[in-house]
């Protein structure tokens, strides 16, 4: 059995190559305004985008450029430049989610794979085949399918490559089909500009009619009332199960605007899910351990491996954003200095957290020292000491100086500190 691709998001040129950096198979991004992400989409001029794929290709990785949102007549000539422009950088397929933009791209680029994004809503495989049909050489299935259903459409269509979210934000809607965020603030769920409606804290009121009376509803005092808040999804419990059935080409993770360390940390883990599940080695608790580190809203398996009408838990009715179990507090780009993200003192132990295919060398000087203790790399900085030689009692978030390491990381290695 093939070793399924692992796809993350670029929701910029760092964020891409931590993506790879970290085991990423594929990744996927967006420039200008056709995508479903417009806000990270700004986060790449074309120099770096086209810099993107090359990287990606150097790597041996592959490129998804997402040109998914929903265009109307007026954006027709602008987008036929889009795909010229994009199809010359020779990405290795335009995700796209209906059929006259996927007719547009084949003929302008048909060289380039076209991806079926999951806005398409495909549930089926009557749906699945017609798209095949018309040049998808891959469908992202509607996060709504069970397995049993995607299992069903292989089955009947071979020759098409199915691609799952396996985490990563939830819809509160069907799969991004929304107007709560254009009927409040005008700003388009479908064009790339949703505002996250559902997340906001509601205030809702029940009245008698007859007597005027008016009633406050509402869950948490100071949290507010949560009416349309999704629990983030995560499959990693089931990587195994899924790997197992044979018949998913892609797993594919969700948040071109979330952190460098989000990116980081859920590619590491469902590397490690995928490929332990492949030799026989799948280890639940240590995948969950290493996702439980990321800020989200609360986790769910969605709907999957369950029906939605078996499900009680898949809102989070409390808050739209919960803490980690870890802090991150600094992440190093180039491998010799850290950028601080959160606050890093002297005398302190934070965990380092690196690619998975990199070693990590232990030392102790005037800088600081690197240990490995129960499994884990650490590091204690004896005293902090910027490029210009300027030392610091502690240095926090917000301060642009870099800090020396005691030795060399790997790139993009981050440090990080349990909650307590």
């Amino acid at each position: 059995m093939t070793t399924p691709e692992l796809l993350s998001p670029a929701g910029n040129l760092t964020k891409l190559k931590i993506a790879i950096e970290y085991g990423a198979d594929a990744v996927y991004a967006s420039v200008a305004s056709f995508s479903l992400r417009t806000r990270s989409a700004r986060e790449f001029s074309l120099e770096t985008f086209k810099e993107g794929i090359d990287y990606a290709h150097s790597k041996g990785k592959k490129f998804y450029v997402t040109i998914n949102a929903f265009p109307f007549n007026g954006q027709i000539e602008p987008l036929k430049r889009h795909l010229q422009t994009i199809s010359q950088m020779k990405p290795d397929a335009f995700l796209i989610s209906t059929p006259g933009v996927m007719s547009l791209a084949k003929q302008i680029a048909p060289e380039i794979d076209v991806h079926l994004s999951t806005q398409a809503n495909v549930m089926n495989y009557l749906d699945a085949k017609i798209y095949h049909d018309m040049g998808a050489s891959r469908i992202v299935v509607a996060r709504e399918m069970n397995l049993k259903d995607v299992i069903k459409i292989k089955e009947l269509i071979p020759t098409l490559e199915i691609e799952i979210f396996v985490h990563g934000s939830m819809c509160f809607a069907y799969s991004g089909r929304c107007l709560v965020s254009a009927v409040q603030s005008g700003r388009m769920s479908n064009r790339g500009s949703c505002a996250n409606d559902c997340r906001f804290k509601y205030e809702l009121y029940a009245k008698n009619p007859e007597s005027g009376t008016l009633f406050r509803l509402e869950e948490d005092p100071e949290g507010g009332t949560h009416v349309m808040n999704a629990k983030d999804l995560s499959l990693i419990s089931h990587i195994n199960d899924i790997v197992k059935s044979g018949v998913i080409d892609s797993y594919k993770i969700e948040g071109r605007t979330k952190s460098e360390y989000y990116v980081a940390c859920a590619t590491r883990a469902y590397r490690m899910a995928i490929d332990d599940a492949m030799t026989g080695k799948f280890q639940q608790e240590k995948y969950e351990y290493e996702i439980a580190t990321l800020k989200s809203r609360g986790y769910t398996d969605g709907y999957l491996v369950s029906r939605p009408f078996e499900r009680i838990d898949t809102q989070n009715h409390t808050s739209s954003l919960e803490e980690g179990t870890h802090q991150v507090h600094a992440i190093s780009e180039d491998g010799e200095y850290i950028k601080c993200k959160y606050k890093i003192t002297p005398n302190q132990a934070y965990e380092i957290v690196a690619p998975l295919d990199k070693s990590i060398k232990t030392c102790d000087n005037e800088i600081g020292k690197i240990y490995n203790e129960n499994g884990k790399f650490w590091l204690e900085f004896k005293q902090l000491v910027s490029k210009k030689g300027k030392v610091f009692d502690e240095i926090h978030s917000g301060n642009e100086n870099e800090i020396k390491l005691p030795i060399n990381l790997p790139k993009f290695s981050f440090l990080r500190k349990e909650n307590l």
